[in-house]
């Protein structure tokens, strides 16, 4: 059973009763369940759905952290082949928050990137929950090079509560990596391909998301800071965080409204951890789309088409 979010307690409690009921089942080969099992699991897929059509913010910012929801390494494994990890910036480390590498994509040689946030206490920390310093972003450059001169276009994946913010990643340039890995976005004559499929973060997630065309998952959020970081700057109340959530617009459906993404790539019905493998196809056959749209333009046209993009970007508001 996995794990369920505060706002779903309702169908934890419906769920609970059908694995209840087969247990005892189990013990007892006599009992007849099959009606009310039905019965239970058709109200509580019911409640699933209409529960994940009404989130607020703050319960998206929820699923987006929801610890079963796929993660870097999991897309690897279900989108790509021969996927072949380049490791460390060739000046001062080895970053395991940023993930960066060569594979094959549905045929087709590509360069992939994206943070990984791990899945169990030895993992996190390992991969520092996603939250990269200095040398991860210098690594992602090294990979927009190498992809630049071999015309490989990019794939990145986003999923991080911010770069590192610690002592230690301001003395190594953190904030001079993450501009100077934008620019590489920018600068880069194949087309870059990016998808939001947890938490976007401030300048950890642009890094790497300034792109040509830029995807969230249906219960992804991407913000300029956490909710909580936000309150604490604003209201200096933790408890503020589902108003600063709200207030943020943070959502697939409020950036697609302001024009800061291209798409929303529809998740499962009841979010992207209740079918993973599900949500991970969706997601790749979005990818495969906007490279077939991006595959007849030059160089100079894909870069430029970026750049116009974000030059575009708030234009038009009001």
């Amino acid at each position: 059973m996995h794990a369920y979010l505060d706002f779903e307690r309702p169908i934890a409690e419906l769920e609970g009763k059908i694995v209840e009921l087969r247990q005892l089942a189990g013990n007892d080969p006599t009992m007849q369940i099959d009606a009310e099992v039905g019965r239970l699991q058709q109200k509580a897929d019911q409640l699933v759905k209409e529960t994940y059509a009404r989130l607020s913010p703050w319960q998206r910012v929820q699923v987006a952290r929801h610890p079963g929801r796929p993660h870097f390494c999991d897309y690897v494994k279900h989108l790509f082949d021969e996927f072949t990890p380049l490791a460390g910036d060739r000046a001062f480390g080895e970053d395991a928050a940023i993930v960066t590498g060569l594979a094959r994509f549905r045929g087709q040689a590509v360069a992939v990137v994206g943070q990984e946030k791990g899945n169990d206490t030895k993992s996190r920390l390992k991969h520092n929950f996603g939250m990269a310093m200095p040398e991860g972003y210098r690594k992602v450059q090294r990979l927009f090079r190498l992809a630049d001169r071999f015309g490989l276009p990019v794939i990145s994946l986003v999923d991080t509560s911010g770069a590192y913010s610690g002592v230690a990643a301001e003395d190594r340039g953190q904030a001079e990596a993450i501009a100077r890995t934008i620019e590489a976005c920018l600068n880069l004559r194949v087309p870059l391909i990016a998808t939001i499929i947890g938490e976007g973060g401030s300048g950890g997630a642009v890094a790497i998301a300034t792109a040509n065309k830029v995807f969230m998952l249906e219960n992804s959020v991407y913000s300029v800071i956490s909710p909580e970081g936000c309150a604490s700057i604003l209201w200096r109340r933790p408890e503020k965080a589902q108003d600063a959530a709200a207030a943020l617009r943070l959502t697939a459906q409020d950036l697609a409204g302001l024009g800061v993404i291209d798409a929303i790539i529809p998740e499962p019905i009841g979010g992207a951890h209740r079918a993973p493998d599900e949500a991970m196809s969706t997601v790749g056959d979005q990818i495969s789309r906007a490279l077939g749209e991006l595959s007849h333009m030059s160089p100079d046209d894909v870069r430029r088409q970026r750049r116009e993009k974000y030059l575009a970007i708030g234009r038009d508001l009001k």
